[in-house]
């Protein structure tokens, strides 16, 4: 059988920390007889430069037919100029957005041999397992009216609006309390339903589904900014945490600090189950572009590693293989590895290439 995938590295060091994926990849094919049919296009800025748009209709068309789509990261200072609807960061809501991913899964881990590396008491940290789940294509990224405007004494107005409908709402409630059925049974539902009636609805409804359907699951409702405080002031407190699109890209980039380094955080997109039975999927590391460092080969490619690893369990059926990805990077911590992100005084500071050469290792020996 063979796994279709669309790999996007993208711009910035997307291109090196995906290319230890790639040497994963074939790891898989030589070693295990995995198959994979792989077609690498370009997205964002690269994608601007070369084919005059952040994402080709041809590159869409290929990621709504494979069976999930890995992307690196987009954007950087060299396309700030361009026009808001142009910038490379259209490519990836572009892809959100027709594609359908509208549940976001961002799992915020702490591995114990990266305790002390977190901006936390080790105390507080130490066995954190957080799923942060973010709706995806809806909210004030996408509300409509949006824009800027000049007022008739000459000011600009900008506007962007905040917007969900009860399907919206319900389809991602009830992603988070499955989820959380598989895990400790908890959910958190974070929204501000005191200054804001998209608030008042999302409460309402995620009420109605739990009530309705998971009883069975804890539900605590929290205001967004609380969530914030709480999450550096007892984040072993969350299980699974449900949130709209905006509140969660704060909270998942807040929890990401969490576990020492953004370059550790993998995620998953995930649409509805279509008529094929298939569901499309997009695999991104949580960190972004980070330019000032791209072509140095000192970025860390372990969340991309990670986010190959959840592509395994969720789009591939490949379980065992995602664990052993995961017990790989697992012990190449443990044995004192580090990239500059999450490096400490007395651990081995390696290189991009040279992390990916040591899950590999670790691979092998498993």
């Amino acid at each position: 059988m063979s796994h279709s995938l669309l790999i996007l590295a993208g711009d910035g060091i997307g291109p090196e920390v995906m290319q230890q994926v790639i040497r994963l990849l074939g790891w898989f094919e030589r070693k295990r007889g995995l198959k994979f049919d792989i077609t690498e296009a370009l997205c964002g800025g690269s994608a601007i430069d070369v084919e005059g748009a952040p994402i080709s209709d041809a590159t869409m068309k290929i990621a709504a037919s494979v069976d999930a789509v890995l992307l690196g990261a987009v954007g950087g200072p060299r396309w700030d100029s361009l026009a808001f609807d142009q910038k490379p960061e259209r490519g990836l809501l572009r892809l959100r957005k027709e594609l359908g991913l509208f549940a976001n899964l961002r799992p915020a881990m702490v591995f114990e041999a990266l305790v002390d590396a977190s901006s936390l008491k080790p105390d507080l940290v130490r066995g954190l397992d957080i799923m942060i789940l973010r709706e995806l294509t809806g909210g004030v990224y996408f509300g409509e009216p949006r824009g800027i405007t000049t007022l008739p004494d000459g000011q600009k107005r900008g506007v962007n609006t905040q917007v969900y409908t009860t399907r919206e709402i319900e389809r991602i409630a009830r992603v988070g309390f499955e989820l959380a059925a598989k895990r400790n049974g908890k959910v958190h539902s974070v929204e501000k339903a005191n200054v804001m009636e998209s608030g008042v609805l999302w409460r309402e409804v995620v009420t109605q589904v739990h009530q309705a359907e998971f009883s069975h699951i804890e539900l605590q409702h929290m205001y967004a900014d609380n969530c914030a405080m709480q999450l550096v002031r007892n984040p072993k407190q969350f299980d699974v945490i449900v949130t709209d699109n905006l509140f969660g890209d704060l909270l998942s980039d807040c929890a990401a600090m969490l576990t020492g380094s953004l370059g550790m955080l993998p995620s998953a997109s995930l649409g509805a189950v279509g008529p094929n039975g298939k569901r499309p999927a997009m695999y991104e590391p949580v960190h972004g572009s980070a330019p000032d460092i791209a072509g140095r080969n000192i970025a860390n490619p372990l969340a991309t590693i990670l986010s190959l690893a959840m592509a395994f369990r969720l789009s591939f059926n490949l379980p065992e293989e995602a664990r052993q990805i995961e017990e790989a990077v697992k012990r190449v911590l443990d044995s004192g590895i580090r990239t500059a992100d999450i490096y400490s005084d007395g651990m081995a500071k390696v290189s991009t290439s040279t992390m990916g050469e040591a899950v590999l290792r670790e691979i092998d020996r498993l």
